[in-house]
């Protein structure tokens, strides 16, 4: 048999190379012609009975049937990888936006615009979280990112407004602290909560993780530690989860909290609670903010035995990440579109989340700069932020710890 994915120039991640040599093993077994196959992690209901209801439309739409294959979101990547070994990897992969560069830069993946998904219209954010060295190759139907969610009764109050500033949140943030109440709760885990968590304020600060110890992270740092230090947040931030964080808002115990939509369904469970959305805080009026962007995304695996297959598969993950697709799963999960016309349409349906929606069309992938190597980032990031919130050390030498261990971790790969 004839392998068509290239080899990871000299020096690529071990990751890359791995699944290299994985995608270059074994046969497949004759796939049913006008049966489809599409992996994803949507093991939970609703979700799960959602999914197949969109790609038995999309099936009718196309012409075939399609099949869906559910495994937890932890063991998706390593069974795709078990599956790559004997190229019998679906026809259509959903993975994270953070997993999709490992199978990109591996050469695992069709460039999505060879099979006909339609880029035109993406935005910088969209193409950002969907591509992988300057190519798109994985299609979001909806994406997430985070805002600054609020008490409305509590903000209104103690008279104040919803801050759009650094300094305005300092001073709304203390304001807000009273007794057993602190003015703002945010997730400082160590693991990808926290780190995602911190991403806004180093990338609006015009901060940057490949380079950790410059002015801009440091002031960044020192901005999160100082509302600890402050007493306006919680030093139980370096312990919380996004969902933590939530559970705190909902009890009171925070009038303002950093978190994503994804939380709208458990805060409907408390009607008493009437809050409002607004961007994340940026340094200083007028900047841009810049938030992570999150969520999954729709790619072609290279098809060798079968690449009359990658055509259909594109006018399927096509169907299931069209406007009207994005609009109809964001509105049923509490995502957000990134299509232009369907985000304005979910502004007018959902007016309580337009914030996120605004928000996304700035917000970038984690994986933009740095692709396959952001978790070396992101655990060094992770530790930097245990360090400065527990006063183990100081912002910038934390921070010029982690671009040390940055450095160290990636000269080792090579």
């Amino acid at each position: 048999m004839r392998y068509r994915f290239r080899r990871p120039p000299r020096g690529a991640p071990t990751a890359a190379a791995a699944v290299l040599a994985l995608l270059g093993a074994g046969c497949a077994a004759e796939p049913e012609p006008d049966v489809f196959t599409v992996m994803n992690s949507s093991t939970d209901e609703p979700y799960h009975s959602w999914d197949q209801e969109a790609m038995d439309r999309c099936g009718e739409e196309v012409g075939v049937t399609v099949r869906q294959i559910s495994v937890p979101a932890d063991q998706l990547v390593p069974k795709a990888l078990r599956m790559a070994s004997s190229h019998s990897l679906p026809d259509v992969l959903v993975l994270d936006g953070s997993d999709m560069p490992q199978f990109a830069e591996a050469g695992g993946l069709v460039p999505l615009a060879e099979v006909g998904v339609p880029t035109e219209n993406l935005s910088e954010g969209a193409r950002s979280f969907g591509g992988y060295d300057g190519t798109y190759y994985g299609a979001a139907r909806s994406v997430n990112s985070l805002g600054l969610m609020y008490n409305k009764d509590i903000l209104a109050e103690e008279g104040v407004e919803p801050p759009q500033t650094w300094a305005e949140l300092s001073e709304t943030a203390a304001e807000l602290t009273e007794g057993e109440r602190y003015g703002l709760a945010i997730s400082a885990l160590s693991t990808a909560d926290g780190v995602y968590q911190f991403l806004p304020w180093l990338w609006s600060n015009g901060g940057d993780e490949r380079r950790l110890a410059a002015p801009e992270a440091v002031e960044a740092l020192e901005f999160v530690t100082s509302l600890i230090e402050d007493g306006s947040a919680s030093r139980s931030a370096v312990n919380w989860t996004q969902a933590d964080v939530n559970d705190q808002f909902i009890a009171g115990n925070a009038a303002m909290m950093v978190n994503g939509p994804w939380q709208k369904p458990v805060l409907e469970e408390h009607p008493e609670i009437d809050w409002g959305v607004v961007e994340v805080p940026v340094p200083e009026a007028g900047d841009t903010p810049v938030a992570p962007i999150g969520g999954t995304t729709f790619t072609v695996p290279v098809n060798e035995e079968h690449p009359e297959r990658e055509d259909t598969a594109g006018a399927i993950v096509a169907c299931m990440t069209s406007p009207e697709a994005q609009l109809d799963w964001s509105l049923k999960g509490s995502n957000v579109p990134v299509d232009p016309q369907a985000a304005e349409e979910y502004r007018e349906q959902v007016p309580e989340l337009a914030p996120f929606a605004d928000q996304v069309q700035t917000a970038r992938s984690r994986t933009e700069h740095v692709g396959t190597d952001w978790n070396v980032y992101s655990q060094a990031i992770g530790t930097a932020l245990q360090a400065a919130l527990t006063g183990e050390a100081t912002p910038e030498q934390a921070l010029t710890r982690a671009q040390s261990q940055v450095e160290e971790e990636l000269r080792s790969r090579r």
